[in-house]
């Protein structure tokens, strides 16, 4: 844990980087609570970063006199997580109208990222705060107003037209329905249509950003489209026979993010095929007699895959948009998804191309074991360069899996299941596996993914030319 420079009094311990380049990471649960003594090394919190979860140990022993934030907050990188001192609060400390009014009012726009709200400040400072915002403290004593807690001041932009706003009969019903002049709505639809977010984001007191407006997502070099923001009260959601509210915490809410940014970015398209496994269903049985251990059908298709990325490199990539660059790479860095309690994980198997598939089992067992008790690093689930997911385990067929972004592929294997089969006129019973082939279109044309999966198919049909 390192790229955060702790203060040296040691009055307060900012949150470091708990992964390489990580920004921001999210509270899970405290494990101290203010007025306890704390030693070197204890674990003050447990913290969600990406996919994995984080004990975070105190610097240095002390008391901890105040804890800055509850379970389910994102905390930035550098902001203050826990303060040390004296047991006994401090007395409120006094903050004049006019400093706190002016502080909040230049602040209003800034971003000071998770900082830990002092309740003696917001207490001082409450009667000068108005709307401008919840006023925060430092350990120098300037205020600042934090994103997270502010509330922006009233100031909308308005557009009035010439002409008739352009909105469906919808938009204008449900500007009807929040007492907004439709004609002052600043439109961000195609052609200068009002769209229900813009109504919605209006009424808020927020300003719509523009489509002809440059931002620094729209400017930059690549070609990912910018993520469309659901305003509240936008879509209908109805409130009666609710059984659970269950929010988008840990895992789960990585889970969202990611599949999100996947589909809002990668241009998927799906092509299927079938692989006749009955040969390779007796060289499974062999192989696990000559080990000693069961080995699933799992760890073979993981070596087709690896063979046949070598003979199509494009699908062995990455994407970077920010660049507009396609990357790709010469390991490959299998991806596995792995099922647990607190959702879908997928570790990465370094360097797959170079395992057997007894290695390749026995990293999968040992990974997926690592995120079933939530033990896994945060650098064992980076670096992917193509993902497998098994959906036979659980009964599935065939699939559209969604890309682990930014790779540009991914195969769902489903359930092999037994068939009658023809072959030189003859029939028998053989061994058939489902697969489904995800692709990035803006990288992968379609036919160069159907070749791609002929080739898995072909390899898994011929284990001897599997492990020639």
């Amino acid at each position: 844990m390192a790229g955060v420079k702790q203060p040296t009094d040691k009055s307060h311990f900012l949150l470091p980087d708990l992964g390489e380049g990580l920004a921001e990471a999210e509270l899970v649960s405290w494990k101290v609570a203010a007025g306890d003594t704390v030693k070197e090394s204890q674990t003050l919190a447990e913290m969600q970063t990406d996919k994995a979860l984080v004990e975070v140990p105190s610097p240095w022993a002390g008391t901890v006199s105040e804890l800055c934030g509850k379970a389910g907050d994102v905390i930035k990188v550098g902001a203050v997580l826990v303060r040390y001192g004296a047991a006994k609060a401090a007395a409120p400390a006094k903050v004049a109208p006019a400093a706190a009014a002016a502080a909040a009012s230049s602040n209003g726009n800034a971003s000071s990222g998770n900082a830990c709200m002092s309740s003696q400040i917001a207490a001082g400072a409450k009667a000068a705060e108005g709307d401008q915002g919840t006023v925060v403290g430092t350990m120098s004593g300037t205020l600042t107003v934090s994103d997270r807690f502010a509330r922006r001041a009233p100031e909308v932009a308005v557009a009035v037209r010439d002409g008739k706003a352009l909105a469906t009969p919808a938009v204008r019903g449900l500007a009807k329905k929040f007492g907004v002049d439709i004609q002052k709505v600043p439109a961000t639809g195609r052609g200068g249509r009002v769209t229900a977010s813009d109504v919605a984001a209006f009424a808020e007191g927020g300003v719509a950003v523009s489509a002809s407006e440059p931002t620094s997502e729209s400017t930059s070099a690549g070609f990912a489209p910018r993520a469309a923001t659901i305003a509240p009260g936008s879509v209908y959601i109805d409130q009666n026979d609710v059984a659970q509210r269950v929010p988008f915490r840990g895992v789960r809410r990585k889970i969202a993010e990611a599949l999100s940014r996947s589909v809002q970015t990668a241009v998927h398209f799906t092509v299927v095929d079938e692989a006749d496994v009955t040969a390779l269903e007796a060289k499974r049985k062999e192989y696990s007699k000559v080990v000693g251990e069961k080995l699933s059908m799992l760890p073979f298709i993981m070596t087709a895959i690896c063979r046949a990325l070598k003979k199509h490199p494009s699908l062995n990539a990455v994407v970077d948009d920010a660049k507009g660059e396609i990357i790709l790479k010469s390991a490959v860095n299998l991806g596995c998804a792995v099922d647990t309690d607190a959702g879908l994980m997928v570790p990465v198997i370094k360097n797959a191309g170079t395992m057997a598939p007894v290695q390749l089992a026995q990293s999968v067992k040992m990974l997926a074991a690592k995120c079933k008790d939530r033990t896994i690093a945060r650098e064992d689930s980076l670096g992917g360069t193509f993902t497998i997911s098994n959906v036979g385990s659980y009964g599935g067929m065939f699939a559209t899996p969604v890309i682990n972004y930014p790779e540009v592929a991914i195969l769902a294997a489903g359930r092999a299941k037994e068939r009658v089969c023809v072959k030189d006129g003859k029939f028998y019973a053989g061994l058939v596996l489902p697969l489904s082939l995800s692709c990035d279109h803006r990288v992968v044309d379609g036919a160069e993914g159907a070749r791609f999966l002929n080739t898995v198919v072909k390899l898994l049909e011929d284990p001897d030319a599997l492990f020639a």
